[in-house]
């Protein structure tokens, strides 16, 4: 078996992409699949791709990210199956999608993890807006041998368009990554740090949960803490507050020094796509997770037993003075949510899933 992949990315930058499918090279490797894989942004154009301003070097990334796909037909002819994650161009219609299916005659597998039909382009970005082509998902699930959706309401929209759908969700390396016992103990900490993690893209999230940070810091004072891991810092109304540069390289480690994580979402038809990453991470470190309860959240957190649903503010205030005050049931909780990763949403649990995505059917 020969797999070629058409991504949007450089390998080992973006996270959609390591956790969907990069971490299981070596897998594939061991199956004897051997692959090829072509990145429509190199690693000049990621740098400044979601920065303001940049224009010229936006343009000139998008530039040679379309030579480089004009190539990849002559690529691929040698390859059994093509695999794109999201789309092979990041603007205008499905055309290197159609050549690649009705022309070439390749077996492609389309793997996306978030509502990509649905229009939700960043301010730094808002000139793509309106040349993005949003429809040729559905085009793209038509001629795809299979599609690899991250949850079942992506599921649901894929079924629209073709029977053979494969629900593959995000997934944690909790061996080699996300496994607690690879890093120092962390010191004994005087304050309960409330933790959250995301991009730039998802900070607008943290609006609506201020409020009862606020209530908690009029409640606990030095106590506590609010601790951002992300590429961009926020700027928040909080006197407890602080800020941590997201480093892919320490990215498991700096999710240590959380106590509680949390995951607040709007309760919208873009949200319902997420695949409940955040949860993830903090579940595989066994730290207790407090999310909202939209989408796949709450197939992933058991209330009352690895985490709290949360949908009021009430609700919040009340799971998160829970885990503040009694460090105990923190720990068993957090437990409780390594074991669930283990068993639903790591690596090894869903090896056999995507190893299925490269056979053929009965």
């Amino acid at each position: 078996m020969k797999l070629f992949l058409l991504i949007p990315y450089p390998v080992k930058e973006s996270p959609s992409q390591r956790f969907r499918f990069e971490q299981y090279f070596p897998l594939l490797t061991t199956a004897g699949i051997t692959y090829r894989y072509q990145s429509f942004w190199d690693i000049r154009a990621w740098r400044i791709l979601y920065k303001k301003g940049h224009a010229v070097q936006k343009v000139m990334g998008f530039v040679r990210g379309v030579l480089r796909r004009m190539f990849a037909p002559f690529l691929i002819l040698s390859y059994d199956m093509v695999f794109i994650h999201r789309e092979a161009l990041p603007v205008g219609p499905p055309v290197l999608e159609w050549f690649i299916a009705r022309v070439l005659r390749k077996k492609i597998i389309y793997d996306f993890d978030d509502a990509i039909w649905l229009p939700n382009t960043s301010d730094a970005n808002s000139i793509a807006a309106r040349i993005k082509w949003h429809s040729k998902v559905a085009a793209i699930c038509r001629w795809s041998y299979k599609v690899s959706c991250g949850n079942a309401y992506l599921a649901d929209y894929a079924r629209q368009f073709t029977p053979h759908v494969v629900i593959n969700p995000t997934t944690i390396d909790t061996d080699h990554l996300h496994n607690p016992t690879l890093y120092p103990p962390q010191p004994p900490r005087t304050v309960t740090t409330i933790g959250w993690t995301g991009s730039h893209s998802t900070l607008k999230y943290l609006d609506d949960i201020v409020p009862v940070l606020q209530t908690l810091e009029a409640r606990h004072g030095n106590s506590i803490e609010f601790v951002v891991i992300a590429d961009k810092a926020p700027t928040l109304a909080l006197k407890h507050f602080r800020f941590v540069p997201w480093r892919k390289e320490q990215e498991a480690q700096d999710l240590l020094q959380i106590d509680i994580g949390i995951m607040p979402l709007t309760d919208d038809i873009w949200a319902k796509g997420k695949c409940g990453f955040k949860a993830l991470q903090y579940m595989a470190l066994e730290i207790p997770a407090v999310v909202a309860p939209v989408g796949v959240n709450t197939e992933i957190v058991d209330p009352g037993e690895n985490g709290f649903l949360c949908s009021t503010p009430p609700e919040w205030l009340d799971a998160l003075e829970v885990l503040i005050k009694h460090k105990d049931r923190r720990r068993r909780m957090g437990e409780k949510g390594r074991e669930k990763i283990l068993r639903a949403y790591s690596v090894r649990s869903n090896a056999s899933t995507v190893l299925g995505l490269f056979t053929k059917y009965n």
